[in-house]
């Protein structure tokens, strides 16, 4: 492949230099994730990196930070889910329509992909946060007509199709996406990675900084890193094996002939296969975990690698039910922009707190009826489960031993609502999801067990603020951050939880909430979750609500004023963008000696 593929070019029709040209002079920091959650009715987002890519960009609007967000169109979405009478999970297609949140914008450029040119054409989402300028998020596009029908299924469908399909999204993500932004005329200095999906625009920008070749050896990298390591930000998410995406060698050489060879390619990715989180950190000057235990894991997992933590945070003006936000105003009238202000809740009545409290559960209550028609019991403690649903998450961690759950609930009852999507590769996972609806009808109707369908922002907002408990159970150390459960502190719920991810530094036992220790062994780890159901937990909602407000305010007092997004983005600001000003990766016209700039095309 040609390094100077070809590009088209903004025209500078009125339109575009309004839709586009206020953010380039203040932008110089791009944000690249595969999905990110702008709105409920944009299907751009699959879970939790989503989610958290949405909350950054609102937090970085706030903060006026200069960036850009670069994602793809997803026009199918990731899956609908739907389930038939035993339970079994079916997929569907949860398309949305581009063109009622979104602007195209008049620029396209183009990836040779198995030697054909595939075209990109971004739209633009203006993303406003509560304060401040809204930020430019970039929708990659390749429905185009220019475009093969194989390859204009390429931004189609979320984390779809195989590894093909897959790797040929990452070359739109990284590669493109990286063009796109010269071609629009963006200034970048940082490119941040949320996880390693956009690690190939590492390869798009070595490929500026060629070594002469009589200075390559055999078996030398044939370009200058530095230059790249300096310009580009790495954020890891998972501690799994399988979320670390990895190609063979033999697809990469198919789809990308002649891009940079593959020889070099295995001494930055990997000998045995393209992986791309040992790509991400090998062309990264800074790389972080998304929580101080989760970098412990990553070095571990990664040896040789300087690997920071900075642990995630959650946007709060989205998150937090309006009438705990109307109590947050009598705390501080800059809460949004200054979470911290949020240590002074726990000086709030006790009745003001709960009133709150009922209003969201009623909430919550009213949803699970609309969705599922089970009437929720509004006297009863709520516990709350919901995450994806595969096998390390351990959702039937609280169903190991049913005679004694029904024991625990005939002293002290409670109801469990519990939700999540089995990704349609995952056979355990969905098998996972059977077994819970066999539970519910099992355990009924002496304990009710809801399980919510197609988990999304709507359903995710309603149960963080409406339940009671919140309950997290995955095989340490396996999880990176857990902000579902953040969200629910914010809202006074209370979060029982493995000591793992951010629960490490957010747990004091018995003020925040309880830790369920690092247990390994499923029997042991149950005992111990019923053990402190039926001891703790439960016990202290039904015999003292006096102490359990009091835990509420400490939860909101101690963890949302911490665990906020914004708290996250002045760190980023401050530790991983600030280092690279002055270090901006070469433009196309500002190209090494002896290169010319690519070929221009008009739109």
């Amino acid at each position: 492949m040609s390094p100077d593929a070809p590009v088209a070019t903004a025209t500078a029709a009125p339109a575009f230099v309004a839709a586009i040209g206020p953010y380039l002079p203040r932008t110089h920091i791009a944000y690249f994730s595969m999905e990110i959650a702008l709105e409920p009715r944009m299907h751009t987002y699959a879970g939790g990196l989503g989610v958290l890519a949405g909350d950054t960009a609102r937090a970085a609007a706030d903060l006026e930070l200069p960036m850009v967000f670069v994602t793809l169109m997803s026009r199918q979405g990731y899956l609908r889910q739907s389930f038939d009478a035993q339970g079994n999970q079916f997929e569907s297609a949860d398309p949305w329509v581009p063109e009622a949140f979104v602007h195209p914008l008049r620029a396209k450029v183009a990836v040779l992909i198995e030697c054909r040119e595939v075209w990109v054409r971004p739209w633009l989402y203006r993303l406003h946060g509560r304060l401040g300028q809204p930020v430019p998020v970039l929708l990659l596009d390749t429905d185009l007509p220019e475009n093969s029908p194989e390859d204009r299924a390429i931004t189609s469908e979320l984390y779809g199709g195989d590894a093909s399909y897959r790797l040929r999204q990452e070359i739109v993500l990284g590669i493109a996406g990286v063009r796109v932004l010269h071609a629009l005329g963006f200034e970048i200095t940082t490119y941040h990675l949320n996880e390693g999906h956009a690690a190939l625009l590492g390869l798009e920008l070595l490929r500026r900084y060629p070594l002469p070749a009589d200075t390559v050896g055999a078996g030398e990298l044939g370009f200058d890193a530095g230059p790249v390591r300096r310009s580009c930000v790495f954020t890891t998410h998972t501690p799994v094996d399988a979320g670390h995406d990895r190609f063979a060698y033999d697809l990469y050489e198919r789809l990308l002939p002649g891009y940079v060879d593959s020889g070099q390619v295995r001494l930055l990715a990997g000998p045995d296969a393209l992986n791309l989180t040992r790509l991400a950190l090998n062309l990264a000057g800074f790389v972080n975990g998304v929580a101080v235990r989760h970098a412990e894991v990553t070095t571990r997992l990664f040896p040789g690698y300087d690997v920071r933590a900075v642990t995630n945070g959650v946007y709060l003006p989205d998150w937090v039910h309006p009438a705990f936000a109307t109590l947050f105003h009598r705390c501080s009238n800059c809460w949004v922009h200054d979470p911290e202000t949020l240590a002074r809740f726990d000086q709030l009545p006790d009745g003001d707190v709960w009133q709150a409290h009922a209003q969201a559960r009623g909430d919550l209550v009213a949803f699970v009826a609309d969705r599922t028609g089970v009437a929720l019991d509004t006297q009863l403690p709520i516990i709350g489960f919901a995450r994806r649903m595969t096998a390390y998450k351990r959702p039937m961690l609280l169903f190991t031993d049913t005679l004694r759950l029904r024991a625990i609930h005939a002293k002290a009852p409670f109801q469990v609502v519990m939700a999540g999507k089995a990704h349609p590769h995952d056979e355990a996972g969905k098998q996972l999801v059977r077994q819970l609806h066999a539970l519910s009808r099992e355990l009924a109707p002496q304990i009710r067990l809801v399980f919510l369908p197609d988990y999304d922002l709507a359903a995710a907002r309603a149960l963080v603020a409406g339940c009671d408990l919140w309950l997290n159970t995955p095989l340490p150390p396996l999880e990176a951050s857990g902000t579902s459960g953040m969200k629910a502190a914010a809202n006074g719920v209370l979060n029982l939880s493995v000591l793992d991810g951010w629960w490490v530094e957010g747990c004091i036992d018995g003020v925040t909430g309880w830790s369920l220790g690092e247990e390994h062994d499923d029997g042991a780890a149950s005992r111990k979750l019923y053990d402190c159901l039926e001891q703790v937990v439960l016990p202290l909602y039904h015999r003292n609500r006096a102490g359990w407000i009091g835990m509420m305010k400490q939860s909101v007092s101690k963890l949302a004023s911490y665990f906020n997004a914004h708290r996250m983005m002045r760190r980023y600001a401050a530790e991983a963008y600030l280092q690279h000003r002055g270090s901006a990766i070469r433009t196309a016209t500002d190209q090494p000696a002896g290169r010319s700039p690519p070929p221009v095309r008009a739109a």
